[in-house]
């Protein structure tokens, strides 16, 4: 096929040149010799121009071939990397199963023993961020010591706090006072929308608005840089109080962990991301959509298993729904979160990284874990990054681009912030300044063949954001434009 093209267009190319020459011969009344330089000038200029243009397309393709043998090379990689790690789990499995009674009780042993290592350590660390908070300013000190100790500790914190100012080491003893004479969780009364009310009062507004199906699912969206447009949508939870009053995660979400309530939320919340990604779909083919999901999920056995029956049922959407952790969740996960968060991989569903505070992180544990998208705030990125990572912020998206991690750079509010983002090679972005969160039409809910779990597992409700509101992308008629 290859030679009859060529030879069909060096016949073309000789008839043009000929009848440029009998032009040349009979209109114009050249001599028969500069009619046949004229055709032979043409025929040249035709040919040259043919062979240049036939170069050029070949190194396309082969630039085009070459492209696709290294993404398949590279597929291939990380199909070797992910049965290895499957033939060892395997391996493992097998030499636990094969071992006798006593080590599998010491195994157990050993499993609780990290889970109190765990939660030991996540006090540690709070305890050290609220320490760093109060030692930043004395009046944090004043302000916490007035809201959690008692009446006659408050009547005695302007001495301490006179005396901390006297002292540079004073900072740190008060701190440490004001954390120890902070009253139990139960004792606490809570603020935001559930001032003046206890936890068992809230758990019961909370368990209501469950009951009553006021639970709302909110889509903020994530475009492409710079050309800003929407790819995918981050799901977020509200509860809405019977009076309509929305009830952010961040007001909801400890009490609700506490009732033991997160698994009917996240229930919900699921079931209604697949039915809200199935309508996406039909509208365009290449959209996602992010779902929190909580560590908790994976550590219990029963709740773990209907989650994974949920989403073996929901396979056709493992290349649309990314499942998201939080940085400390992936950083804490033990074995068998680790073994869980391997069996949804090897559905082939992806997972991402977001409440990302430093970037001390492993792009290569990441990508064999399956992370496949990392969600960083932009003024980590753009003013904190050098002193919390080894890398410099602005080689952060080539690291996890060679690893086959998208970098998404969320809590973007100005103009000026998407700038300077171009220059650290961001390709997506998420924040106000793009669209704030827009709850689903409940038409969007009510349609969707997906089978829903029961009970459902575990998930995370996604993350509050600021009190402020911005204009609204068009979401494909599943969001409501009303503005929040």
């Amino acid at each position: 096929m290859l030679r009859l093209t060529a030879i069909f267009i060096a016949i073309c190319v000789v008839v043009i040149a000929a009848s440029l020459g009998a032009v040349g011969y009979l209109v114009f009344g050249l001599s028969g010799t500069e009619a046949s330089l004229l055709a032979l000038a043409a025929m040249s200029g035709l040919a040259l121009y043919n062979t240049v243009t036939a170069r050029l397309h070949d190194r396309d393709l082969v630039g085009k071939q070459i492209a696709d043998l290294s993404r398949g090379t590279a597929d291939l990689a990380r199909q070797v990397a992910e049965m290895t790690r499957r033939q060892i789990a395997i391996e493992h499995q097998e030499a636990a199963r094969r071992s006798p009674g006593p080590n599998e009780a010491l195994a157990a042993e050993i499993g609780e023993l990290g889970e109190l290592l765990k939660q030991l350590a996540e006090t540690i660390a709070d305890h050290e961020t609220r320490l760093t908070e109060l030692r930043e300013e004395p009046s944090a000190i004043l302000a916490a010591l007035a809201a959690a100790a008692p009446a006659q500790a408050a009547a005695e914190m302007p001495v301490a706090v006179a005396a901390s100012q006297d002292d540079a080491t004073r900072p740190h003893v008060v701190a440490a006072q004001a954390v120890a004479a902070a009253p139990p969780v139960d004792a606490l009364t809570a603020s935001g929308p559930f001032k003046g009310k206890k936890h068992d009062e809230i758990a019961d507004i909370i368990r209501t608005a469950i009951d009553e199906n006021r639970i709302d699912l909110y889509l903020q969206p994530v475009l492409t840089l710079p050309q800003r447009k929407v790819r995918y949508y981050e799901a977020m939870t509200r509860l809405r109080r019977d009076d309509g009053t929305l009830i952010l995660p961040a007001d909801f979400l400890a009490h609700a962990e506490k009732a033991n309530l997160l698994a009917r939320i996240d229930n919900v919340q699921l079931f209604r991301c697949v039915q809200v990604l199935r309508r996406l779909l039909l509208q365009n083919r290449e959209i996602g959509l992010f779902c929190n999901v909580s560590v908790p999920t994976l550590n219990d056995t029963d709740v773990f298993r209907q989650f994974y029956d949920f989403l073996e049922a929901n396979r056709a959407l493992t290349t649309a729904l990314t499942l998201e952790f939080t940085q400390d969740s992936l950083r804490s996960l033990g074995p068998l979160e680790q073994e869980s968060l391997a069996s949804l991989s090897s559905l082939g569903y992806r997972f991402s990284m977001d409440r990302v505070t430093d970037l001390r992180m492993g792009p290569r544990d990441l990508a064999d874990m399956g992370v496949r998208f990392v969600k960083v705030p932009a003024d980590l990125l753009l003013s904190k990054g050098s002193s919390s990572s080894d890398i410099h912020a602005a080689d952060l998206s080539d690291l996890l681009g060679r690893h086959g991690i998208s970098l998404i750079a969320e809590r973007i509010e100005t103009e000026a912030t998407v700038i300077d983002l171009l220059d650290y090679d961001v390709r997506f972005g998420q924040g106000f300044l793009f669209s704030a969160p827009r709850p689903v039409r409940a038409e969007a809910l009510q349609a969707g063949p997906a089978q829903r779990p029961d009970p459902a597992p575990a998930a995370g409700t996604g993350t509050a954001e600021p009190q402020r509101s911005a204009p609204s992308p068009v979401m494909g008629g599943l969001v409501a434009h009303a503005a929040m």
